[in-house]
């Protein structure tokens, strides 16, 4: 490695790199998954040569400009639609998000996966809108997620791994109305892992990763499946255990249950024996002997 690519990085030369990174995605370069876990990487840096690493399958020069997309008549913002009715909807693998998301769910599901959507911004806004039904969002972990709205006899919850406080993630921005229903946003290592590019960089950044304690998605899947798999064998042990018990509990109520039958039959004998004796009388008492006359 030459002195200078292994200068050290200053945090500015990291920012720089980091609105780079934006702006390809902005140029439809990087999905919301590789630039989340690039502007990671980036801020993990040490040296000029690991941010070479960041952008060396990008363009050198400063992306060309692109024309902002029109602005809608009326003063209004053009959204996305994603409506589940009864039924089931799902918006995963690459697609393109240049404008709000709306995500309405009517006694269905909807599934949003953002990990290999191209944006072309630093903000995703979604409306997720719920009656009696689920909103499932699946976003990279190191995203910041912001959840706001309403909820009415029902849950929202955000299950991620966000980025570090002071640094300049990509922003999934949530607002939910929830009537007897669910909003989930989760993050990769808790969702099926996408396939992903082996780039020159990627084996020293899951080395940074694991030694600033996050841990690769890898093992953070690994350790997830396990913990699974403990809980399963537990609750099947579990299981089989208060199936014992129940099946000790049903022999001890039958054989109490015989038990209190034979008690019963035999008071009914008795009482039975008794009432007979008490309608045909007694049997009369056998006759004194006769005594001997005295002298």
């Amino acid at each position: 490695m030459s002195d200078l690519g292994g200068m050290r990085a200053s945090d500015a030369e990291r920012e720089a790199v980091v609105e780079r990174l934006r702006e390809a995605s902005v140029d439809g370069r990087l999905t919301l998954a590789e630039l989340t876990e690039r502007t990671e990487a980036a801020y993990l840096a040490r040296t000029h040569a690991e941010l070479a690493q960041l952008t060396s399958d990008l363009p050198g020069g400063a992306p060309a400009h692109q024309p902002a997309a029109p602005a809608p008549s009326g003063g209004g913002k053009l959204r996305k639609w994603i409506v589940a009715v009864m039924g089931d909807a799902k918006r995963q693998g690459t697609w393109r998000i240049d404008q709000e998301i709306g995500a309405v769910c009517v006694m269905g599901d909807v599934t949003l996966d953002l990990r290999e959507a191209e944006v072309r911004s630093n903000t995703i806004d979604i409306v997720a809108t719920c009656v009696m039904g689920d909103v499932k969002i699946i976003v990279p972990d190191g995203v910041d997620v912001e959840l706001s709205g309403m909820t009415i006899m029902g849950d929202k919850k955000v299950q991620v791994i966000e980025a570090p406080p002071n640094r300049n993630a990509p922003v999934v921005r949530v607002r939910a109305y929830v009537v007897m229903g669910d909003v989930k946003i989760i993050g990769d290592s808790r969702a099926k892992p996408i396939k992903r590019g082996w780039s020159a960089w990627s084996e020293w950044w899951q080395e940074r990763r694991v030694e600033a304690g996050y841990g690769s998605h890898h093992e953070i899947g690994h350790e997830m499946r396990h913990e699974m798999r403990r809980m399963h064998h537990d609750g099947r042990q579990a299981l089989g255990e208060a199936r014992d018990a129940f099946r000790e509990m049903r022999r001890d109520a039958r054989e109490t249950h015989r038990e209190m039958r034979k008690e019963e039959r035999e008071a009914r004998r008795e009482a039975r024996d008794a009432w007979r004796a008490a309608r045909d009388g007694y049997p009369p008492e056998p006759p004194e002997p006769p005594r001997a006359p005295r002298w």
